[in-house]
């Protein structure tokens, strides 16, 4: 059984049919001339081999025939001819075909999906099996986008290959916190060394989502290294955020508005790593870190008035402890921070004093395991016991954005909408600091 894209050695002819041999079966025989295409692995042929391949490039469900067109390019053509364009159109080809076989789709199609992976295998193209989240997502080895940095090359194509390169769906869940941050660092300056100036508007959106995201997972994955309120943490957090508003949102595609929410929930995330650790202030709750276990935090409740008492309620974390968010009552019954365990995801601790004392609780961004998210402290209900919250998160490939009144007592949900201006407590109470600042409502 042969598939598009499949290469035989001819050896002779006999009559309508060809006598060839399949090296990637290891097998000879005839096949009829009208089912192949001979072509020619010679200079003079390279161009019309160039040619084809760019037709293929863009044809939707033959990227194993358009590698192995590039394959034939890349063997006829003279070293000296041979730039990024080839490459660029490798990189295309071998993430769509990644894209079409995450796809699982069943029957033939996943039949001939599956073959068309193992034509590109023969050809050199490694694809990467990532698990995450119980999901198994392909993704190219990254030679070919590589190859398009390092050869002469359009920006265009360097942008291309960028974006190829840095995928946050292609990181594995395996590396560790040094590896995890040497790649991060090294994504950011991929990304950095494409030149915006010239590209079209819809790719320079698209190199502006990717940094938003990598530049706010740099900032967690700072934090861990150095602490909240060092500089470089800062740097990281306030790239992610400016890189976020360069998004020119009137040339955005529809096929960009989830790459787009993506972005944003991961730099809401990450928005408090632009601000130095808070200092603390008398006369009302405050919090204090100090180390723990190796690795972990512990965060410890003070009432600013008597600093020298044993703290009012402890609890530790191996999550990031942004304490420039805490948020206390006015009349201290409560205090609201900011803790991020995953560069994707920020809960929100609430400190309450209940009938038995203070007690501190876990707000997740989401009821289930998402697969990214955020909730943040939105301000407080004057003389009612509320407090108002904002969730963005990101369920099973939909982008869901709530605003919430809370009670304090229970932390249960009072009201919600999908906007503040809904909700008369938050169009009257929400925190001026809260709507500065965050990414929620953009």
């Amino acid at each position: 059984m042969l598939w598009q894209g499949d290469s035989l050695e001819i050896r002779g002819k006999k009559g309508d049919f060809l006598q060839v041999y399949d090296h990637r079966h290891e097998r000879a025989g005839y096949i009829s001339a009208s089912q192949a295409r001979r072509q020619k692995l010679t200079p003079e042929a390279a161009p019309e081999l160039l040619a084809v391949l760019r037709f293929l490039k863009d044809t939707p469900g033959s990227e194993s025939l358009g590698i192995a067109y590039a394959a034939a390019y890349l063997r006829a053509a003279p070293a000296e001819a041979i730039d990024g364009e080839v490459f660029d159109a490798l990189t295309a080809l071998s993430d769509r075909l990644a894209r079409r076989a995450g796809a699982g789709r069943p029957g033939k199609a996943g039949e001939a999906t599956a073959a068309h992976l193992d034509v590109a295998a023969a050809y050199g193209i490694v694809m990467t099996a990532v698990e995450r989240d119980g999901q198994i997502r392909l993704c190219s080895d990254g030679e070919a986008p590589r190859r398009v940095l390092a050869l002469p090359s359009t920006e265009t194509q360097k942008a291309n290959a960028a974006l190829s390169l840095t995928r946050h769906d292609c990181l594995s869940p395996r590396l560790t916190p040094t590896e995890r941050y040497a790649l991060d660092e090294w994504r950011a300056e991929v990304l950095d060394r494409v030149v915006l100036q010239g590209l079209p508007e819809v790719l320079k959106n698209r190199l502006h989502l990717r940094k938003a995201g990598v530049w706010a997972s740099l900032a967690y994955q700072r934090a861990r290294r150095t602490g909240s309120g060092d500089a470089t943490v800062q740097d990281a957090g306030r790239r992610a955020r400016d890189e976020l508003a360069a998004v020119n949102t009137g040339e955005l595609m529809e096929s960009d508005v989830a790459a787009y929410n993506d972005a944003a929930v991961r730099v809401g995330a990450s928005r408090w790593a632009e601000l130095p650790a808070a200092e603390m202030r008398k006369g009302t709750l405050n919090v204090r870190t100090r180390s723990g276990q190796p690795g972990e935090t512990c965060v410890e409740l003070y009432d600013g008035a008597h600093e020298a008492s044993p703290p009012l309620a402890s609890r530790c974390t191996y999550g990031i402890v942004w304490t420039a968010s805490a948020s206390a009552h006015p009349q201290g019954k409560g205090l609201t921070l900011a803790v991020q365990p995953l560069d994707t995801w920020r809960e929100m601790w609430v400190f309450r004093q209940g009938g038995d004392g203070w007690r501190v609780d876990v707000v997740p961004p989401s009821l289930d395991t998402g697969e990214a998210g955020y909730i943040e402290f939105a301000g407080w209900v004057p003389g009612t016991g509320e407090l108002l919250a904002a969730r963005e998160a990101k369920r099973d490939g939909r982008h869901q954005v709530g605003f919430e009144v809370l009670s304090l007592a229970s932390l249960e949900t009072k009201k919600q909408a999908d906007k503040p201006g809904n909700l008369t407590a938050f169009y009257r109470w929400q925190d001026p600091a809260w709507k500065t600042a965050t990414v929620a409502v953009r």
